[in-house]
């Protein structure tokens, strides 16, 4: 199959192929380091391969992956010039992200009969979780979505603030306590209002403390417990966001948040400006949770839905 036969937003792949450079000039610098003086793929060229994997935080288990497929080629072919290593590491990384995050790249499906559709956004401090809850609060708006902001992080008066400067830059309306108020109490509020106001969507934000896995489990089930006394169901989507520019350190909080509550899709932001672009590959393997956007830039439009092909063109262009 010919993962690369696509075609590609001109707008939003240029943006994305800016935001990759980084990434893409780190990588490709090891891999020719890792191949200098080399004709052919040889177990030394594998073994450095590996390496430039793992340090470009595509993650130990993938790389592992990655390498035994790349192995079984080079036992097929017999002969494997380091000249097609590029074009053979590319179709691999398409074939491992086609498995791990099947179908189409796509935005939230917002269903006729569930109205509205609470989307609970969880993951720690300072990986762009409320900036992300407002770009998404944009691009519900400008679909025609009637929205409402849930501000649950009560943890900190600035998450507060920070979401209500999100919601009068989009024009949203948002339901907000004092801090140290009960978050539970607050997507309780938020999911009433949405109701009488006959919103489409609802955004929780929750808060984003790692204090231990059981409190944190103890907390997010509770927020839920109470949403659903006013929507059955509630929440529809629990978006997990990571921030891609603290490399491994995203997998941890992928594995902590993973434990604690059901997460069912992920965004993984700050992809522009860092090296650390590979860990996308990585968390869409392990986790085999949907990468559903990545963030790569500060612009309200820069928040793109991921799509598998688009990453893996932009990432070997």
């Amino acid at each position: 199959m010919n993962f690369f036969k696509k075609i590609f937003s001109s707008e939003k792949k240029e943006t994305l192929d800016k935001g990759l450079e980084q990434t893409k000039t780190s990588f490709f610098s090891k891999l020719s380091k890792a191949v200098a003086g080399k004709a052919k793929v040889d177990d030394e060229v594998l073994d450095n391969l590996e390496e430039v994997l793992v340090s470009s935080d595509v993650g130990v288990n993938t790389t592992l992956k990655i390498i035994e497929r790349i192995e079984e080629r080079v036992a097929r072919d017999k002969y494997l010039g380091t000249d097609e290593l590029n074009k053979i590491l590319r179709e691999e990384i398409a074939s491992l992200l086609s498995e791990t995050n099947s179908g189409e790249a796509s935005e939230f499906e917002i269903p006729a009969n569930k109205k509205p559709y609470v989307i609970m956004v969880v993951g720690v401090n300072g990986v762009g979780k409320t900036t992300t809850i407002g770009k998404l609060a944009y691009q519900f708006k400008k679909s025609g979505y009637k929205v409402v902001l849930g501000a649950a992080d009560t943890f900190r008066a600035a998450a507060i603030d920070q979401l209500q400067v999100w919601a009068d830059r989009v024009g949203v309306p948002i339901v907000r306590q004092q801090m140290g108020s009960d978050p539970a109490s607050v997507a309780f509020d938020t999911l009433q209002s949405a109701v009488s106001q006959d919103a489409d969507v609802v955004i929780i934000d929750t808060a984003g403390r790692l204090h231990n896995k059981v409190n944190l489990m103890n907390e997010l089930t509770k927020v839920k417990r109470v949403m659903q006394k006013v929507v059955e169901d509630a929440p529809h989507d629990v978006l997990l966001v990571l921030d891609g520019s603290t490399g491994q350190n995203a997998f941890e909080q992928a594995k902590q948040f993973t434990a604690a509550t059901e997460v069912s899709c992920l965004a993984v932001t700050k992809l522009d400006g860092t090296a650390k672009g590979g860990v996308v590959i990585g968390i869409s393997d392990q986790f085999q949770i949907p990468v559903k956007y990545i963030g790569i830039g500060e612009g309200i439009e820069d928040l793109q839905v991921f799509n598998k092909y688009e990453f893996v063109d932009s990432f070997f262009k």
